[in-house]
């Protein structure tokens, strides 16, 4: 068996070495109906219709860790509306509840002290048996669950190779190849990565950044200063950008752009900021110290320190808390986890870059823990507070205690059949052809830090505008256009614009759109239509309202 393909020691262990321990890079290409590229909670939920539909699936991952963010650290998960969120990705939920139904799941507390608090809904539904908070390795075994429940064959570790790796005949892509040289031939493919690379790779039509508002006539997109919607801006507190304050030959502090923002509704390259939703702990038994990574620079936390010197304290807000006495840790405020300007690279990186970019963010954050610590410019109430905290022992054991995955929370968006605007979201247009809804804020986090006109440090790019009621998600966001690929389903770096995105990009609704692509890619095989586009609506419809997919709900019918 190649080592790369080593995989947790979980029940399901037997099943998949078997499985891949026969791989031979000089046979003849992997064959199935569907191939499944990506490894996030999208890749897995599509794969496990798929099998349910009785057609052959093959999962390519480049993860070794399946389930993407929703295993790996983002465990108070933004469900907002509930209701609307059915199928195998209601499945997930309610396959998290029975864990937390065995005793033995409650290790560090009893469910009792746990409580019920989630976000906008209770954690533990207990009339619907699901359950919206939870532990990353808990979510981790559900997924491999899937896997060895449907004998889903998983190829860990492989990347696409990007540059010569998508084959096509006319507009279908006929087979990819990975860079270690294993290739997969399937009569359709689906894209389930957070970066979009197959549907790049294939040539389809994409964008990254923010639009103007005038592309779309949004009111939310493009360039948003002195727009703040959350408190994770500067505000009025006057903070010097410079390393002496007030003095711009000093030079910039780290961290801020001397670029001009831009003016309001102006589009650019720019994409809303990610971090890493890292699992903490107080439990002494289960903690492991915050330690001073390699890299660290204390040089990039000043802003930090001049924003506690103004009276800001709301360091632990955002310490949501999971079960056993953990948290999903999240950014908030100014300054935080964030590291806001550094990802602008990432969308089209190659791996290699993308790696550094990922390490450099994994580096500003350990550091802005041990900072917070240790260094006695914080203020001793809070050094004390944090050095409570650590990451937890039990999680993310064979990658330091550290979240596998970085929070893309924005890369390439497919420009497909239908681009999803706000206006959909809001309810002010109606969508034709559901294939699931969305109920989400329309939220993007901070794009870039920057110099007012004034001499002061600001964010800008933090938008929240939620909708009145939840809203569909039309088939043709997962579609390309058919002249530029007729074999291809995109659930995950779907066709919408900026601040669309900001309320798609939730992992419930990228389930919701897997379940969906599977089905697409299924019922064009069984209908013997070449061209997924071709599908007839009607048809999909009533196998998705079979299969427990909510594509109305009681508000989203007045719109």
């Amino acid at each position: 068996m190649n080592p790369k393909k080593a995989i947790p020691s979980f029940l399901f262990l037997f099943f998949c070495i078997v499985s891949q321990g026969q791989i031979d890079k000089n046979a003849p290409a992997v064959e199935a109906d569907v191939v499944i590229y990506g490894g996030t909670s999208a890749a897995v939920i599509a794969a496990v219709q798929v099998k349910k539909m009785g057609k052959s699936v093959v999962v390519v991952s480049p993860d070794k860790h399946l389930g993407g963010l929703s295993s790996s650290g983002l465990g108070y998960t933004d469900t907002g509306n509930k209701s609307v969120i059915g199928g195998l990705a209601r499945t997930f939920y309610q396959k998290i509840y029975n864990y937390y139904q065995e005793p033995s799941t409650w290790k560090w507390q009893d469910q009792d002290s746990y409580g019920n608090i989630g976000q906008g809904t209770p954690a533990i539904d207990g009339t619907q048996r699901t359950m919206w908070i939870f532990e990353p390795h808990i979510a981790e075994k559900v997924f491999e669950d899937f896997v060895s429940e449907n004998q889903i064959t998983v190829y860990r570790d492989e990347y696409l190779n990007r540059e010569t790796g998508v084959k096509k005949t006319g507009n279908r892509i006929s087979s990819i190849t990975t860079e270690s040289g294993l290739s997969f031939k399937a009569k359709v493919f689906i894209d389930a990565t957070y970066e979009g690379d197959l549907m790049a790779s294939a040539g389809v039509s994409y964008t990254i950044g923010r639009e103007s508002c005038d592309t779309y006539k949004e009111q939310w997109n493009g360039v948003q200063p002195e727009v703040f919607h959350h408190s994770h801006h500067f505000g009025n507190l006057r903070i010097s950008p410079y390393n002496t304050p007030g003095d711009p030959e000093s030079g910039l502090l780290k961290g801020i752009s001397t670029e001009a923002p831009g003016a309001k509704c102006d589009g650019d390259h720019r994409i809303q900021a990610y971090c890493f939703r890292v699992c903490m702990t107080r439990v002494k038994e289960n903690r492991i110290p915050f330690e001073k990574p390699e890299g660290y620079d204390p040089e990039q936390y000043e802003l930090l320190v001049r924003l506690y010197g103004k009276g800001w304290d709301e360091t632990f807000n955002k310490f949501d808390p999971i079960p056993n006495l953990k948290t999903d840790t999240n950014n908030h405020g100014p300054f935080s986890t964030d590291y806001i300007g550094m990802n602008y690279e990432y969308p089209e990186a190659d791996y290699q870059k993308r790696r550094e970019i990922v390490k450099a963010h994994e580096t500003y954050q350990k550091g802005l823990f041990y900072f917070m610590a240790n260094d006695p410019r914080i203020p001793e109430k809070v050094r004390n507070a944090y050095n409570q905290w650590g990451l937890a022992k039990d999680e993310f054991a064979d990658n330091g205690h550290w979240p596998y995955q970085i929070y893309v929370r924005e890369a390439r968006r497919m420009i497909g059949k239908y681009v999803m605007t706000e206006h959909e979201i809001l309810g002010e247009k109606t969508v034709p052809d559901p294939v699931g809804m969305g109920s989400y804020t329309l939220d993007s986090h901070n794009v870039q830090r920057y110099i007012t006109s004034e001499g002061y440090v600001q964010n800008e790019g933090d938008i929240g505008v939620h909708p009145d009621n939840p809203y569909r998600i039309s088939l043709g966001s997962i579609l390309p256009e058919q002249k530029e690929c007729d074999n291809l389903v995109v659930p995950v770096a779907v066709s919408s614009s900026h601040i669309a995105f900001g309320s798609i990009r939730m992992e419930p609704v990228f389930m919701i759109l897997a379940q969906s692509a599977a089905t697409v890619a299924v019922m064009a095989i069984e209908q013997h239509k070449s061209v997924v586009q071709d599908l007839e609506y009607a048809s999909l419809r009533k196998q998705l309202e079979a299969d427990g997919q909510v594509l109305e709900s009681a508000s989203s019918q007045n719109h």
